[in-house]
């Protein structure tokens, strides 16, 4: 299809000129459209810009287009019926849906020749500034896609990435701190650190230094002694010890009280602990995952956050990307949320899939999650999501 594409979009009759191929912009978005256009080439690309689907119909049946960039919030034109229109009168025209908030393209179907010379050129113009949510490294990387984590859905290069990473790491005792804003699976990844290590028969224990009121955090972490304090009418041992050859995950770390961030850099250096209102020294062998949505070098410069402690617990720094940064995966993840919510088989219908990809995800992937829980809730014995079952 791609040799009959091209054929036309170099043919004498095509309006955009020689050796230029067509392209047709579909966004009520003005800032989109005008940020678009001014990043493809010009010498390669001949842009045409509509804001409606009335509009694009009138410029599709006029022969002015090869390829379409296509923003599925249309005003005027479900975005499902101008797919079939152009599927049933116009199979030759290839279609590159694209965010309504960022432009990026999304991965629906493997691109043809042209359709990925597109998405190049997008890239190479500087789009998404070194983002590499296109749609040909999308596919790229879904041959890769068993690289993934255990319990990670994802095809993006970034996830990818951070894949990779955590795999090398988790075969050595390296503090690994992760960060990412809130809902991105900062505990998955973990978790899969732990999973992929040599400790995983070992346990995994998870504090959350935001949580846990300040009063009662050191004694989670380190434990006390009988007597040590009112209340203490036994002897007990703190997290930090009973993960005795495993993993400690520490979420929020950036919560972490400032009088107790001196002791926890006592044991991430000399690996000893001291129970309060102990004189004894016990040796532990744990390995310490960090986790936090929030930004430990301006605590450092605000004085909340030691430095000494940032830079020990950042010897291998894992960053996640929020969702809108790999919005590919979206709707693989909705997808594997609704397989695991309905026992029976449901699909989402392609209005949904539409609504869903028109959605900024502020919460990240435990938004999503929540929508599809929600949803599989209201199909009720259906076997389709709807529009209608999506509350967002």
């Amino acid at each position: 299809m791609a040799s009959t594409m091209m054929s036309q979009a170099l043919s004498p009759a095509n309006p955009a000129g020689p050796g230029l191929i067509s392209v047709l912009l579909i966004s009520p978005n003005p800032d989109l459209r005008r940020s678009l256009v001014a990043r493809l080439p010009s010498t390669r690309w001949h842009v045409h810009e509509v804001s409606s689907g009335a509009s694009a119909l009138e410029k599709i049946q006029a022969g002015a287009s090869s390829l379409i960039l296509l923003d599925p919030a249309l005003p005027d034109l479900k975005v499902d019926e101008f797919k079939h229109f152009l599927s049933s009168d116009y199979p030759e025209i290839e279609i590159i849906p694209i965010n309504s908030h960022t432009g990026r393209p999304i991965v629906a179907a493997a691109p043809d020749s042209l359709s990925f010379e597109l998405v190049r050129e997008i890239e190479r113009a500087g789009q998404f500034q070194g983002n590499e949510s296109s749609l040909g490294s999308a596919i790229r990387s879904k041959q890769k896609s068993e690289q993934a984590l255990p319990g990670i859905v994802g095809v993006h290069p970034a996830i990818l990435r951070l894949s990779a990473m955590a795999r090398l790491v988790a075969q050595r005792d390296t503090t690994v701190l992760i960060t990412g804003e809130s809902g991105t699976g900062k505990d998955l990844i973990a978790r899969a650190v732990h999973d992929l290590s040599n400790r995983r028969q070992k346990p995994f224990l998870v504090i959350n230094c935001a949580a846990i009121p300040e009063s009662l955090l050191e004694a989670e972490l380190f434990g006390f002694v009988k007597g040590a304090f009112t209340g203490a009418v036994q002897s007990r041992v703190g997290r930090i010890h009973a993960a005795q050859g495993g993993t400690l995950f520490l979420d929020e770390i950036g919560d972490l009280p400032i009088g107790l961030q001196s002791k926890l850099l006592r044991f991430l250096e000399q690996g000893e602990i001291q129970r309060i209102g102990s004189t004894d020294t016990f040796r532990v062998d744990v390995r310490v995952v960090a986790a936090t949505n929030s930004n430990l070098r301006r605590l450092v410069q605000e004085r909340n956050f030691r430095e000494d402690l940032f830079y020990r617990l950042s010897v291998f720094p894992i960053e996640l990307p929020p969702l809108r940064d790999r919005m590919c995966d979206l709707i693989p993840l909705a997808e594997a949320f609704l397989a695991k919510f309905c026992a029976h088989n449901v699909v989402l219908s392609p209005a949904t899939i539409t609504l869903l990809q028109q959605h900024s995800w502020p919460g990240n992937v435990r938004e999503v999650r929540n929508v599809i829980e929600r949803a599989s809730i209201m199909v009720g014995a259906g076997t389709e999501i709807t529009p209608e079952h999506i509350i967002i």
